[in-house]
């Protein structure tokens, strides 16, 4: 059975109005004489209106379909962390089912929230792309994300999403070049496709940027989800020679294991892994996929349910370096990867796109 959780939040102004209910009045309020009500109201003295009753506006309701759980740090969590910022500050309902790596799960379940009326429908991930061309068809009123995707297969209610993942993956290499002492580098991968592509082929271009003479070995190991062929491949990495260790998707818990055990440092990506090894993790490029999604549903709001495809970068700071600050990183190693952040930013650093 897949693992299925579900988690709604309320906005920031309903939050805060709760809160200003709990709070009351003062003490002094409290002791003042109450006025009492007139008996008796005149009919005569209350004037019709022909203005209708304010509406009250009902929660934007989004239902997020993942294919691994919410607490993964790494690619679902990122995008739940971020709609839980969104819903700091806007009027949202969220539902998730997550642990969806069967295609028919996930697509059951995107249906599901179509059928019960959610505004938008976030298909997180890009296998999910088939069932979903059908299933936005047959619910014309109700907006679909699909990503890591730059297709949105010419409907008008998908909005295709992706990140451009080789720039995180080039600064990181950057990083990467000056901790190693063997010159010697691992990269742990899932499947040779999507974001966790572009970020490793980002980073063997940084690597090499700043240090031709590194070796990147990298091992795809075919799967998003297996961490113990994760945790297998790291180690024979780490036996082969490499003294510092990156990699992308979910299952990049099993090597980071590996790089805590031997005390490798370990480049994170998607999300904040620092808390998988405070001793090794020197920092994380996370998405940030907060102002994308306000992108979206503003469109929504307005009447734009799709047809676009969108994507975040370092520039727009969808893509952010975290550092772990317990970790001993050199002042000058530092002031490098931001100096790199600052150079892709402006456009002086140009990463290349993968085919």
């Amino acid at each position: 059975m897949k693992a299925t959780s579900t988690r709604v939040i309320a906005s920031a102004v309903t939050a805060l109005a709760l809160v200003a209910a709990s709070c009351g009045g003062s003490d002094d309020v409290a002791d003042e004489p109450v006025a009492e009500a007139p008996a008796e109201t005149d009919a005569a003295a209350v004037e019709p209106t022909d203005e209708p009753a304010a509406e009250t506006a009902e929660p934007m309701k989004i239902g997020l379909v993942a294919p691994s759980a919410v607490n993964d740090v790494a690619w679902t969590q990122a995008m739940f962390d971020s709609l839980n910022r969104v819903a700091e500050g806007r009027d949202i309902e969220i539902a998730v089912t997550d642990g969806t790596f069967v295609v028919e799960d996930a697509a059951a379940a995107i249906r599901g929230y179509a059928e019960d009326g959610f505004d938008l429908v976030i298909a997180h991930g890009t296998q999910y792309g088939g069932p979903l061309q059908e299933i936005a068809t047959d619910f014309p009123d109700v907006s679909f994300m699909l990503g890591t995707s730059s297709d949105f297969f010419g409907i008008d209610n998908i909005f295709a999403y992706s990140v451009d993942a080789g720039e995180a993956g080039y600064v990181n290499g950057v990083v990467a070049a000056q901790l190693t002492e063997s010159n010697n580098i691992g990269v742990v991968g899932p499947v040779p496709a999507g974001d966790a592509k572009l970020y490793i082929d980002g980073f063997v271009v940084g690597v090499a940027a700043q240090n031709p003479d590194v070796k990147v070995n990298v091992n795809y190991i075919d799967s998003f989800s297996d961490v113990l062929l994760a945790s297998e491949a790291a180690k024979a990495l780490v036996g082969a020679g490499a003294d510092v260790l990156t990699g992308s998707a979910q299952m990049v818990v099993g090597a980071t294991g590996v790089a805590v055990e031997e005390g490798v440092p370990w480049l994170g990506s998607q999300s904040n892994q620092t808390g998988l090894g405070e001793d090794v993790v020197v920092g994380s490029f996370v998405y940030h996929w907060e102002q994308l999604l306000n992108d979206v549903l503003d469109k929504i709001q307005a009447g734009t349910l799709g047809g676009e495809a969108l994507s975040i970068s370092v520039a727009d700071g969808g893509l952010e370096l975290e550092f772990n600050d317990a970790f001993p990183l050199d002042a000058a190693i530092k002031a490098s990867a931001e100096a790199t952040v600052a150079g892709i930013s402006d456009g002086t650093i140009e990463v290349p796109v993968s085919e």
